[in-house]
Parts: structure tokens; C-alpha cells; sequence
């Protein structure tokens, strides 16, 4: 049985960059924070998580995503940019579900399904 978009709480964008294209990087930010209703999460200037180099987060609602991702589209600099949605299912959420725009990084999938198992195991306890 499919799964309802009903079940999408809101997107995240995982924007990709390193020291050579910080400047893009912060252009792109910029013109999500001006053009959208977004929330900019922090700078990682480290790999962090299942990211595999530095990137920042932007969060927001299934009702933009018909404007951002084709903005997104058009004006990522050419970076590496992932989008998911957040359905509550972290892994399959960042791989199966997940859209790329540039070139598709490995995450560290391992990671997430370690922290997956021990909410579980927390959930039942």
C-alpha cells in the first residue's frame, strides 16, 4: 500500500560545500532565506553525522515545495544539494526518499541506522 505525502512533516535541504565554494554556498543560503519561508540551521564547517563534508540545513514546510525545489533547481550554484522529507523514518528518509541535485554523496547510512536502533531500544524501555 503506498504511503500518503500526508505523513511529510516538512523538508530539510542538506546544502554541500567546502573552502573553495563557501562563497556559492552562502550565496545560495542567502537567497533561500530571502526568496522563502525557511529556517537556516547552523554552518558545519566539519563533517558531521551522516554528511560527509561540511554543509548547512534548511528546513521547510511541504506547501513550498513546489517553489523552492525549482528555484533550488536553478540556482544551486552547482553544488552538491540533497532534499528529503521528514516522514519520521531518518534512513529511509536521507536515501530511498531522498532527491540530489549535482552529484549524489554517500552518507553514512551505518550511523543513521545505529541511532534508529537505539531509539528503539529506548522507546521500549
Amino acid at each position: 500500500m503506498p504511503t500518503e505525502s500526508s505523513t511529510i512533516k516538512d523538508y530539510h535541504v542538506h546544502v554541500y560545500f567546502d573552502r573553495e565554494t563557501q562563497t556559492e554556498a552562502e550565496r545560495v543560503r542567502d537567497g533561500l532565506a530571502e526568496h522563502f519561508d525557511v529556517e537556516l540551521g547552523r554552518i558545519h564547517f566539519k563533517a558531521v553525522g551522516p554528511h560527509p563534508q561540511w554543509m548547512y540545513q534548511v528546513k521547510f514546510n511541504p506547501d513550498q515545495f513546489g517553489r523552492l525545489v525549482p528555484w533550488l533547481m536553478l540556482n544551486h550554484e552547482g553544488l552538491n544539494v540533497l532534499v528529503h522529507p521528514q516522514t519520521g523514518d531518518d534512513v529511509a528518509d536521507h536515501s530511498d526518499n531522498a532527491l540530489w541535485l549535482g552529484r549524489k554523496l554517500r552518507l553514512k547510512l551505518g550511523f543513521m541506522r545505529k541511532m534508529a536502533a537505539k531509539k528503539r531500544a529506548q522507546a521500549k524501555a
